[in-house]
């Protein structure tokens, strides 16, 4: 079984993360340095990471390891036999929210 967490990480300074844009490559990994490169500053930085578990509550486990690193609020846990990396790939099975733990869906 393949699980995935999806979260957002704050972005460190008051301006948020610069992410610059090309036309061939819309997504970044041009220096951002460059001039004349346009750029969009976000204040959140999403995340997708593995997380290894043989069921919903050893994945839950290792992904609370992950989030006590992070600074986020709030995690999605999908269960995807496929092991896809896009965004919202699979089935949802859980939210965790701070403060709160996990949800089931």
């Amino acid at each position: 079984m393949t699980f995935y967490i999806e979260y957002s990480v704050p972005a460190e300074g008051e301006q948020g993360a610069r992410i610059p844009l090309t036309e061939q490559n819309p997504v970044g990994a041009v220096p951002v340095a460059e001039p004349g490169i346009p750029v969009v500053r976000t204040s959140e930085l999403p995340a997708r990471s593995a997380v290894t578990g043989t069921d919903a509550d050893g994945a839950k486990a290792a992904a609370e390891e992950i989030l006590a690193h992070s600074k986020t609020k709030e995690a999605r846990l999908f269960e995807d036999e496929e092991g896809r990396l896009e965004s919202g790939s699979g089935k949802l099975i859980s939210v965790f929210r701070d403060g709160e733990g996990w949800s089931d869906h």
